[in-house]
């Protein structure tokens, strides 16, 4: 198919059924009028779509970024993140996709935008760099680039490079926003395999952290260990 935005949102449209846009209610918070919001296209289809349109240009993953239709985005962000991942995909393009995601966070704006990237691009592409805009983004007052933030740490966890991880986490320990909350447990979480490690951050933060916070970082933990944890947060 035609590898442009304007393609891509007509096969989108053809993809839209009102059953499936109801069902988005139960995920996310859309006014059915609104004009940023879903159009009932199921997220295999975006997603089997987006492996098809792998070669996309950048240009054109921004102009469906810049798509009032939630689907769309999501196509954008599962072709961003499928395009980095390729193996034929050069060092170029990979910075050009990375400074696309950053330059246009303005339409990241829901947590599944963020997971469906985060993850893909921007956290592999800082594994050999400096790690500084992540920590721009922990202090950001969008709630979406701080969970980009916390998210991207995934890539160093995998390496065993836990400093960023807790570093931005500790940054984020009073965020209001819930999403932001759970985003950081789930990264402690997989810091597991260092348990003294992240031992150290929960005696430390345990008493501060917000419940649903902690509660995801001791998925992994023995029923005893979760109690003690639980209690030094009780109340929070």
């Amino acid at each position: 198919m035609e590898l442009t935005a304007e393609a891509i949102l007509a096969r989108l449209q053809d993809m839209r059924s009102d059953e499936e846009r109801q069902k988005y209610h139960r995920y996310f918070s859309f006014e059915d009028d609104a004009a940023d919001t879903f159009i009932g296209v199921r997220m295999g289809e975006v997603f089997a779509l987006a492996k098809q349109c792998l070669a996309t240009p950048p240009s054109e993953i921004e102009k469906l970024m810049e798509s009032g239709i939630h689907e769309a985005r999501a196509a954008a962000m599962s072709i961003m993140a499928k395009q980095y991942q390729a193996r034929h995909t050069t060092l170029e393009r990979k910075q050009e996709l990375f400074e696309l995601y950053l330059r246009r966070h303005d339409r990241i704006n829901d947590w599944d935008l963020v997971d469906l990237a985060a993850y893909h691009v921007v956290g592999p592409h800082l594994v050999d760099r400096r790690r500084d805009v992540l920590y721009r983004l922990a202090k950001s007052t969008n709630p979406w680039e701080r969970r980009t933030a916390i998210l991207a740490t995934f890539s160093f966890i995998r390496r065993g490079q836990l400093d960023d991880a807790f570093a931005i986490a500790e940054l984020l320990l009073d965020d209001p926003q819930e999403l932001v909350q759970k985003a950081v447990g789930w990264m402690l979480r997989t810091t597991d395999g260092n348990r003294p490690a992240l031992d150290a951050f929960l005696d430390q933060h345990a008493a501060n952290m917000p419940r649903i916070m902690l509660r995801n970082a001791l998925e992994h933990y023995a029923p005893d260990d979760r109690a003690r944890y639980l209690a030094m947060g009780k109340g929070k």
